[in-house]
């Protein structure tokens, strides 16, 4: 379980984080999306101990610890895995994952730990190679079994298949799939159609606020109630998109040049067409666009989301 209760954090005069809030129940896999400068990356390292969040900061729970009061204690319980992890090429994978599971004081357990992860990130067949010779894909899960390394119960995963080709990122998702329901799993991602895939919770930050939280239930009831159609008029009046807006059920209306975009409740066709008859206009094409959760991120940020969170 993750739980994080009015976070904030700032950088000088820069709000990264604004009163952010959002719970993570016990064995979801939630996706953590956001454009650029959002502040994913800020809330990953205050999750996992690194930053420290501003005074005035509610409470940050990773399993039940409070991570403010007991970081070392939160830290033993979480498993992460940071974007383009630095791997050393000299040592073998085993020899690497006996080292990390050292540092992490597992005892007696290691050789069974390292057994396990090995096995459940399908890394028998490399265990003896270098690190260093290994595919960008095999590195990935040499770092994810890393993350596993003492059975934490929650993982923060970030841009973990990031770089990899279809091959590679369809097998990492595959394994992040399976740890569904066993440990908690915040995965943060600007591939919004692996979100779709892997995740059972999308929360979406942009401007350093949730924009939303919502259940896998909760945003596809929202896609189904939703529609997105696309009118294109000729010589279309110069207030056309008032006119458009003040239509029931149309939520927005973007575009220009007579090309026009419209989110609405549901299929809107007929009342649009219908107005358009009353006022004359030439409609050249009405058409139905396919809504997605992408849809869902763009209305909820009011941008795309694209490459990797730099501000943290």
């Amino acid at each position: 379980m993750i739980e994080v209760v009015h976070l904030s954090k700032s950088y000088g005069r820069h709000r990264a984080l604004d009163s952010v809030s959002f719970l993570i129940d016990k064995g979801t896999i939630a996706g953590f999306l956001g454009p650029n400068g959002a502040g994913k990356t800020t809330t990953m390292r205050i999750l996992t101990a690194f930053t420290r969040p501003d005074p005035q900061t509610g409470s940050v729970t990773v399993a039940g610890i409070d991570v403010l009061k007991s970081p070392q204690v939160a830290c033993s319980r979480i498993g992460y895995l940071p974007e383009g992890v630095p791997l050393p090429g000299e040592l073998r994978v085993i020899e690497y994952l006996r080292h990390r599971a050292d540092l992490k004081r597992v005892g007696k357990r290691k050789a069974r730990e390292v057994s396990r992860v090995v096995a459940e990130c399908d890394l028998e067949q490399v265990s003896s190679r270098l690190v260093g010779t290994l595919s960008k894909g095999f590195r990935q899960r040499v770092g994810l079994a890393d993350a596993l390394l003492g059975d934490p119960e929650v993982l923060i995963l970030d841009e973990p298949t990031s770089g990899l080709d279809p091959r590679q990122a369809t097998e990492v998702r595959s394994l992040i799939s399976s740890l569904a329901g066993r440990r908690t799993v915040l995965l943060s991602s600007h591939i919004i159609g692996e979100v779709e895939q892997v995740c059972d919770r999308v929360v979406i930050l942009a401007g350093g606020k949730v924009r939303l939280d919502e259940s896998r239930r909760g945003w596809q009831r929202r896609l189904q109630d939703s529609g997105s159609l696309t009118i294109e008029v000729a010589d279309p009046p110069a207030d056309i998109k008032k006119q458009l807006r003040s239509l029931p059920d149309i939520l927005s209306v973007s575009g220009g040049s007579g090309v026009f975009q419209l989110r609405c409740r549901g299929d809107q066709r007929e009342g649009i067409l219908r107005a358009a008859t009353e006022a004359h206009w030439r409609v050249l094409e009405l058409r139905s666009d396919l809504v997605s959760l992408e849809s869902v991120f763009l209305e909820s940020t009011g941008e795309p989301i694209e490459g990797k969170d730099h501000d943290g």
